[in-house]
């Protein structure tokens, strides 16, 4: 006898419920972000790091070789994802000297990138420092994300960076990644047809969050049925057998829980991913928001091995726990309190709970 979707999906919930808690206790470095720099040279208005025109102590080489010495020392770096970010990674002028040093450690890495200052030579430099994935951001058609990043002529170049990126054809995954807000979701048709004629591995979508520059922006918030128009349309497309997924951000409850993304959501904040940041700070997600009780250390007095297990207690731990309306939830077990980077911390709350937007 066939087994109803929703009850396969509660059994599967279920398990990566028991999972979860598990992991909590012994979790899994697989992701390690190295925030190089907050200076940019765009100043999208949904930074959640607020980056752009910034001028700050940012970590040297000499730190950098420090810290990837010490982490291979420390972990199977077999098991790890190096995640280049910034601002944009692109303006250290040290930039290739980091990463070749970890190439020849052997650590494999992947970016994000606006892609503006990506030529054919430095595609091509990318190929030989050991670069394997990278996603870049287009946020809408050309006027929509020149406005939404504050670039004139950045979704030109951008796209010439995209295409000199699928021309050296050295790289595991070149990625697209759009953030949809009330403004631009009417353009998904539109893009659509773009990333389609683009040699791209996958077209990841993404959702304006209320994190850094987009709090100023609250009329640009997705509204119900926005949600529900962008998860029919990746839904659609991936039943189509197109490489189309929504990011990584929050429970989704049964209707569109492994539908829109290969699996289950998971929060991967301190349990699968860390993070350090331009100035040496040690977190969890770089879009969770930068405070005393979520910063976990500094490399600069701390190792960073000892701060992944010794620490990071507040996000391994059931957030759902922390407030009533979420202990009271029957999807309290699956989402945990939901995602770390858009929980309130101040109140104890999340900021975004797609229960109540969507079921």
């Amino acid at each position: 006898m066939a087994i109803d979707k929703y009850e396969l999906k509660k059994k599967h919930l279920t398990q990566l419920k028991e999972y979860q808690k598990e992991l909590c206790l012994k979790p899994q470095l697989r992701h390690l972000f190295l925030e190089l720099t907050l200076r940019c040279n765009e100043h999208c208005f949904h930074c959640g790091s607020y980056c752009g025109d910034i001028r700050q102590d940012e970590m040297s080489f000499e730190d950098y070789r420090r810290i990837l010495d010490e982490v291979k020392e420390d972990f199977d770096i077999r098991k790890i994802q190096l995640c280049i970010t910034g601002g944009e990674p692109l303006l250290r002028k040290d930039f290739f000297e980091i990463l070749g040093y970890a190439h020849s450690l052997g650590y494999r890495w992947g970016m994000t990138s606006n892609a503006t200052l990506i030529d054919r030579d430095t595609a091509h430099r990318l190929a030989l420092t050991g670069m394997r994935t990278i996603s870049v951001s287009i946020d809408g058609l050309e006027e929509t994300h020149d406005r939404l990043r504050g670039m004139k002529g950045g979704y030109r170049r951008a796209m010439e960076g995209i295409r000199n990126l699928i021309d050296e054809d050295a790289f595991e995954s070149v990625q697209v990644t759009t953030v949809v807000n009330h403004g631009n979701i009417g353009e998904l048709d539109e893009l659509f047809e773009i990333m389609d004629g683009l040699d791209i591995d996958s077209w990841r979508v993404i959702h304006l969050e209320p994190i850094g520059r987009a709090l100023l922006r609250p009329e640009m918030m997705l509204t119900k049925e926005d949600y529900i128009r962008l998860f029919d349309f990746i839904q659609e497309k991936r039943r189509q057998g197109y490489p189309l997924e929504f990011g990584c951000s929050h429970y989704l409850g049964p209707e569109y829980e492994a539908e829109v993304r290969e699996w289950y959501w998971l929060c991967n904040a301190g349990v699968y991913t860390a993070s350090i940041m331009a100035n040496g700070d040690i977190g969890a997600c770089l879009d969770i928001e930068r405070r005393s009780e979520t910063i976990q250390g500094n490399i600069y007095k701390d190792r960073f091995s000892d701060v992944w297990h010794n620490r990071f207690e507040i996000f391994r731990r059931d957030f759902s726990r922390e407030n009533q309306k979420c202990r009271e939830c029957g999807h309290a077990g699956f989402c945990r309190g939901d995602a770390r980077h858009s929980w309130d911390y101040d109140n104890m709350r999340p900021m975004v709970c797609m229960k109540d937007i969507l079921f």
